[in-house]
């Protein structure tokens, strides 16, 4: 018997011994019966030794309390012991959410200040975890006690896939998890930014289940309404390294056999780091700064739009199956709440791809090949043709609210901004529908309708554009969108890019009404006349006043002067204004830059057309300082002499 060794009694006694020696010799003993699964020997050991004497050792382990020269000696040997069997104790949930384990968080976190050994930094996390876990207030305690301190400082040490940082990785889940990432972004948004590069790292070297793990941190952290923040933070590093390790997690996961949630996980980053990096983040280097193997700089950008469009149409088939085939009241609204919001992340992953694929045509070189830029095209056209018919569908059940319909109507005028003539018969069928949607807490179409100007501007510098816009009657929706952009406008350049694009397509429209044959109601035009004669009144650019003016000019050519007293939406001051507008316009006749002078012409020769229906427009340009003469040689001098655009004053 006396050649087994001592037992856990005798381990016991030790520990229950009234000198420190005495429990020390103990402690050793009992680190070789603390073993993970024991949890009965574990408790007998805890309860025998007391919370005092284990306090008391770490305290001296860490240099407090104790002015013991021996003490002292040995000090770094009891901080060991201490951590080894505190971490061991807390493999028991009963202890590890114990008040007085909690109240050893701050001490630890003190102890991963100091420079420690490899395990003792493994042991540190693993009784921070642990407490944190078990305890009600573990986590709220760890954070309070400077925890995302000691995470950013210590995590970039740590070897990369190793235990210690696995569990560094699950105390900052539970971190986030228990507390709003609201205040930790507020509170810690430099050391969360150094966490994600961090993150990253592991993201693109690992590929086990802790890739997943840095997978699901990075995309609820970057991904969060409150990571603005760290977004900045992020953009403004020199060394983009964290970028390229994203690109390549990214592309791992996303051309590998993964559980859906994980590929859409994968997804939801690829977005977030669009939102920091912009779309040519698709294209850049995608292999690791640590390994030597090449991947084409097109992969990741084929592979995210690839995957987005397999998001797109499962999404769509889903939301369509439940809005209109499910029955009502079995309807689950968060389901659906969640796929729109899925619908969401992969439309502007989608919408991303195709300003990126706008942005290399217009540069020279082949950053993403020919054979690459036909079958990213392609895919394209398809999903651009599925969410087609996914409006089509809402259209014909009578649906015209909804966020998804509204994002569908974006991704559609983007995509057919760039390429106009793609989807010509749906586009034909739906326009008239498209101007019509409204999100789910609008109460107009007014957001369709400017995700569709760039598109609209577009068709109509063609006859076949301006007749479906008249045709369909989806220029009234126009009229009335320009009319609030101008009520609204900040008075900014930089703001007045929708109202430009929008009076660009009424302009279009305008100037070929004869040709397109087709009947408009005159009462949107005369109503926009009076705002627009309004708001040219305080703008400052002559493009913009220019703008104004034509577009008037062409209105005035389709009624009268008797008819604009009578209508109900033209007031007395809007005739005033229209008056300065016109003359201002006129009086800027030779002072215009070249790319005004397509408008001054549109209005002077608009002038000649219809300035004897309008006596009192006619009676402000041809009052001060112009009289009838001057206007007359002015309009000579347009037809008579292309190249003549000098202001012929009455003294020449």
């Amino acid at each position: 018997m006396e050649n087994q060794g001592p037992s856990l009694d005798d381990c016991l006694k030790l520990l229950k011994g009234e000198r420190d020696e005495q429990r020390l010799a103990g402690l050793l003993l009992a680190t070789k019966f603390c073993k993970n699964d024991d949890v009965d020997s574990i408790l007998r050991v805890y309860n025998a030794l007391g919370n005092t004497f284990l306090d008391r050792l770490l305290r001296t382990g860490m240099g407090k309390g104790s002015t013991s020269k021996s003490r002292q000696d040995n000090q770094d040997a009891y901080l060991q012991l201490s951590v080894t069997i505190l971490a061991a104790f807390c493999r028991v949930s009963n202890i590890a959410s114990s008040d007085d384990m909690v109240k050893k968080i701050p001490l630890i976190l003190e102890v991963l200040s100091k420079e420690l050994g490899a395990s003792l930094v493994e042991e540190c996390f693993e009784f921070l975890y642990l407490v944190s876990a078990a305890h009600t207030d573990g986590s709220r305690i760890f954070y309070e006690s400077g925890g995302m301190t000691v995470l950013a400082s210590q995590m970039p040490n740590l070897p990369d896939g190793s235990h210690t940082m696995e569990l560094a990785m699950k105390l900052l889940q539970l971190t986030t998890s228990k507390l709003s990432l609201d205040t930790i972004t507020k509170e810690y948004c430099s050391e969360l930014s150094s966490v994600v590069i961090v993150l990253a790292k592991q993201f693109a070297l690992l590929h086990n289940a802790l890739k997943f793990e840095a997978l699901h941190l990075l995309s609820m952290i970057l991904s969060s309404i409150y990571a603005a923040p760290v977004h900045e933070t992020l953009r403004a590093m020199s060394n983009l390294t964290w970028s390229t390790y994203l690109r390549v997690g990214v592309v791992a996961v996303l051309q590998n056999r993964v559980a859906p949630d994980q590929r859409l996980e994968a997804l939801i980053l690829a977005e977030s780091v669009m939102c920091i990096a912009g779309e040519r983040w698709l294209i850049g280097q995608t292999n690791s700064p640590d390994t030597q193997d090449p991947i084409p700089a097109d992969r990741c950008t084929l592979l995210v739009l690839e995957s987005s469009r397999v998001e797109i149409a499962v999404l769509l088939n889903d939301l369509a199956y439940l809005k209109y085939e499910k029955i009502k009241d079995s309807l689950d609204a968060e389901s659906v709440l969640l796929k729109q919001r899925n619908l969401g992340i992969a439309f502007s992953l989608v919408e991303k791809t195709i300003k990126l694929i706008s942005s290399v045509a217009e540069d020279e070189g082949n950053i993403i090949s020919d054979m690459m830029f036909t079958k990213i095209i392609t895919g394209l056209n398809e999903t651009v043709g599925l969410i087609l018919e996914y409006l089509r569908d809402a259209k014909d059940h009578g649906q015209h609210k909804g966020n998804d319909l509204l994002a569908s109507v974006r991704i559609v005028g983007s995509y057919l901004a760039e390429t106009p003539g793609a989807c010509n018969d749906k586009l034909k069928e739906l326009l008239g529908y498209m101007v019509l949607v409204e999100g789910e807490d609008e109460h107009s179409s007014f957001s369709s309708v400017c995700f569709l100007l760039p598109m609209l501007c577009q068709i109509t510098m063609e006859i076949d554009g301006c007749r479906l816009l008249a045709s369909s009657g989806a220029y009234k929706a126009v009229v009335e969108c320009l009319i609030r952009l101008v009520e609204e406008d900040g008075g900014t350049v930089e703001e007045n890019g929708p109202i430009f694009l929008a009076c660009d397509t009424i302009l279009n429209l305008l100037l070929k009404r004869e040709e397109i044959g087709v009947h408009m109601d005159d009462s949107y035009y005369i109503r926009l006349l009076g705002v627009l004669s309004s708001w040219a009144e305080d703008v400052v650019d002559l493009s913009s006043t220019m703008m104004a003016a034509s577009i008037c000019s062409l209105i005035l050519d389709s009624t009268s002067e008797a008819v604009l007293e009578c209508h109900p939406s033209f007031k007395v001051n809007n005739l005033t204004s229209l008056c300065h507008l016109i003359r201002k316009s006129m009086t800027s006749y030779g002072k215009d830059s070249e790319a005004e002078a397509d408008l001054v012409q549109i209005v002077v020769s608009g002038y000649s057309r219809w300035a004897d229906r309008y006596p009192r427009v006619k009676a402000a340009v041809e009052g001060r300082n112009m009289g009838k003469k001057t206007v007359s040689r002015m309009v000579f001098c347009m037809f008579n002499s292309v190249e003549c655009w000098l202001y012929l004053s009455p003294g020449i």
